[in-house]
């Protein structure tokens, strides 16, 4: 077995971390570069910021939040939020970022995908897939989980995979914030269409959660977000606990 990551995942919304439930009701969870530095040093194998609210007129904000993440991380770090050309993504990994994570642009501009693996390889191109159960299919939204599409998640991440990007960030938005347990069902179902890292995202709440997503979602990585930002669970006991649960972890 490969060895699993724990990714806290940052939401930036006016240069401040945020965290709500269901993808609504937010509230403030500190400063990103704090809470980053923290997180490094607790032993976090990465982190995700993603910019929430981004528009055209914030963008030169947040590559100016990058730059000022790179020069205190050195962990790997990935960005996404309002990313729709490979001019955006160039300006995020030229301040700094490792990776980028696309998701609405992906969904109406596919060709996107194939574009942004060409220009910097694949190793760098996350694709977000928000996803909901109807009807017993999961399906795919997109504009922050506000637009429903009627696209399956299965044909959605395997189009991603085939098209050239190098995971998938999978986030089910019935779970989010809920810390009632990851959509353990369609994560290994999507883990075991694609031969691509897989990162879980939605629902963490305890440390048996996490073992769960490897073990029964067969995920790659798992991202979490106010379970770290307010203190409930250390990320080196979540460590230490996966390895005495026989879980190869970095």
């Amino acid at each position: 077995m490969v060895a699993k990551r724990i990714i806290p995942c940052l939401d930036i919304k006016d240069g401040r971390t945020v965290k709500g439930v269901n993808f609504i009701e937010l509230r403030d969870a500190g400063d990103p570069i704090e809470l980053g530095k923290l997180y490094e040093m607790q032993g976090a194998d990465e982190l995700t910021f993603l910019d929430i609210t981004a528009t055209i007129e914030q963008r030169a904000t947040f590559v100016a939040l990058v730059k000022r993440i790179a020069s205190h991380l050195t962990i790997p770090f990935t960005v996404g939020g309002g990313i729709t050309s490979v001019f955006d993504a160039g300006k995020l990994l030229e301040a700094g970022a490792d990776k980028i994570s696309i998701n609405s642009a992906a969904v109406s501009h596919p060709q996107l995908i194939t574009e942004l693996a060409k220009e910097f390889g694949s190793q760098c191109i996350i694709v977000a897939i928000d996803t909901k159960l109807h009807d017993a299919t999961w399906m795919v939204h997109t504009h922050g989980g506000n637009k429903a599409t009627d696209i399956s998640t299965l044909n959605w991440a395997d189009e991603v995979y085939n098209r050239g990007a190098g995971e998938i960030l999978l986030t089910s938005m019935s779970h989010d914030g809920t810390k009632n347990g990851f959509a353990l069902d369609i994560t290994r179902e999507v883990s075991e269409l694609v031969n691509i890292p897989i990162i879980a995202s939605g629902g963490a709440g305890t440390m048996e959660h996490f073992k769960d997503v490897f073990i029964q979602g067969k995920a790659d990585a798992a991202l979490a977000a106010s379970i770290f930002h307010f203190k409930e669970i250390a990320i080196q006991d979540l460590k230490s606990y996966l390895r005495t649960n026989n879980i190869p972890i970095r």
